[in-house]
């Protein structure tokens, strides 16, 4: 008796394909020649009650089309380092549906790399193995690091070669997000003057993920309040963490609250505020430092094609722009107090004083002079306290000096609060991870899997930094800093 084969089953819903047809292209994802799954989320997949039978790798390689799903490529425009362009779109990637998880969210499931769309403009619509797995990688440990972001399903090999500065094998990458609107989708109707899309996406995206916002009288105005201050949280998150996006045009920046795209992405090592790792980004445009900045600027753009939204709403032009400017003024104390409280907890502070930007601002200073790594120095400063003396930290700076004086500060601090010593040290070491997706390691990563075909390190690195606040021993390859001449200075594109 042959027994039949199990299919991958998901339970898609489709409410982004009932939107009107100017939101996208219909498109099947490419077929490919031989797929092959490197890895499934198991954990997530069962979240999302999705059954994955022996023709997972081609439903994720986007051979096979599950039962339900309407594969669509997203329209959407975008500043791409502050120059606007009117038409980007999904190029290489298809939005296949939405599922709703066992929390009750409703998520959507995305191909990247899945072959060409109406987008595509001379891309190849392909994703090569390499910037696959570092999606992988970082935006698993992102989630694991309380940050919001995408999430990753699935990685397949396709058994085809991609062009990029040499061949390298392709692959196919499925993420999962709470949506994949930008602000650039905004754009793209804003720029078209087409005012009722604008407003018939402000209403998905309202109805999707700002619910309390359909209750307010000027609920335009709330949907731009809700937007504003997710992103204020979420960059506070990256900031406290060293994280680099490395490419933070408006077509990156999804209203969700989520991270996006990672592309050239980074965690720093040596801490300095003018770092950059993208090799694109020639004039430090999304350096460590700017990106609160370039957030608010990002903000001002969705505000912009929210106007005429909140011109009916206000009753006028200038009441319009009077309550978009309230809303952006909103962004920088909001970011400021999210990530002075990171920074407390860092710093083992439970109480807020006045200086304590002052203080956390010197120590950052110290670092950068010294050449400091960023995770370490923040991890080890429990260490200062359990075992009392600075060597932990000290000795990561050049002149170790320069952290002593800066500690003598700090312990005083400290005194003003007292505090169960172990309670202090347990909720540090929960605000400062040990391991982080070094760029050495990600490019280890690579390296093995693209040149021989060895996933191992892959799925090593991914258990370590799935527990990025526990301390293990025999990991100190995944919590050391780069020697010399491991450093990554620069990471890429996947186009």
């Amino acid at each position: 008796m042959v027994m039949a084969e199990q299919t991958t089953t998901i339970p898609f819903q489709n409410t982004y394909a009932r939107l009107p047809g100017s939101f996208y292209g219909r498109v099947d994802p490419a077929r490919v020649s031989s797929p092959r799954l490197i890895r499934l989320n198991d954990a997530l997949a069962e979240e999302l009650g999705i059954v994955a039978g022996e023709d997972a790798a081609e439903v994720f390689a986007g051979n096979r089309v599950a039962e339900g799903s309407e594969p669509l490529a997203m329209a959407y425009a975008g500043h791409q380092f502050a120059t606007f362009v009117p038409t980007l779109g999904d190029g290489r990637a298809n939005l296949l549906g939405e599922v709703v998880a066992c929390d009750g969210r409703r998520y959507d499931i995305h191909l990247k790399g899945s072959g060409r769309t109406p987008f595509s403009r001379r891309g190849d619509g392909k994703a090569a193995l390499g910037p696959v797995l570092r999606e992988y990688i970082v935006s698993e440990a992102m989630y694991a690091l309380g940050v919001p972001t995408t999430r990753a399903l699935a990685a397949v090999l396709t058994g085809e070669q991609v062009a990029r500065e040499s061949m390298q094998p392709g692959a196919v990458f499925t993420r999962v997000a709470s949506s994949h609107v930008r602000v650039g989708t905004f754009q793209y109707f804003a720029a078209r003057e087409d005012h009722a899309s604008v407003r018939v996406l402000a209403d998905y995206v309202m109805a999707r993920h700002f619910p309390n916002a359909k209750e307010s009288s000027k609920r335009y105005k709330a949907l731009l309040q809700g937007i504003v201050n997710r992103q204020a949280g979420l960059i506070a998150k990256w900031m406290d963490l060293g994280f680099i996006h490395g490419v933070m045009n408006t077509d990156n920046m999804a209203v969700s609250g989520e991270t996006i795209d990672y592309g050239p992405c980074a965690f720093m090592e040596q801490y300095h505020p003018a770092t950059v790792f993208s090799s694109i980004d020639r004039n430090g445009r999304y350096a460590y430092q700017n990106q609160p900045a370039i957030a608010i600027w990002n903000l001002s753009r969705l505000a912009e094609c929210l106007l005429p939204l909140l011109q009916e709403e206000e009753g006028s032009e200038q009441a319009a722009l009077d309550a978009a400017y309230e809303v952006l003024n909103g962004f920088q104390p909001a970011f400021q107090q999210e990530h002075l409280n990171g920074l407390r907890r860092k710093l083992g502070l439970a109480t807020e004083r006045a200086d304590d930007l002052d203080l956390a601002a010197d120590l950052l200073q110290r670092m950068a002079e010294n050449h400091a790594d960023f995770t370490l120095t923040f991890r080890r400063l429990a260490d200062v306290l359990e075992q009392k003396r600075n060597e932990p930290v000290s000795a990561l700076f050049d002149n170790a000096p320069r952290f002593d004086e800066w500690a003598v500060r700090w312990q005083a601090r400290l005194a003003e609060e007292p505090m169960d010593l172990q309670k202090r040290i347990a909720e540090m070491r929960g605000a400062s991870p040990v391991y982080i997706p070094r760029n050495h390691l990600v490019q280890e990563v690579i390296d093995a899997a693209v040149h021989e075909r060895d996933f191992a390190p892959f799925e090593k690195l991914l258990a370590v930094t799935s527990q990025p606040f526990e301390e293990r021993e025999g990991l100190e390859h995944y919590s050391t800093p780069a020697k010399p001449e491991e450093r990554v200075l620069q990471t890429f594109c996947g186009t």
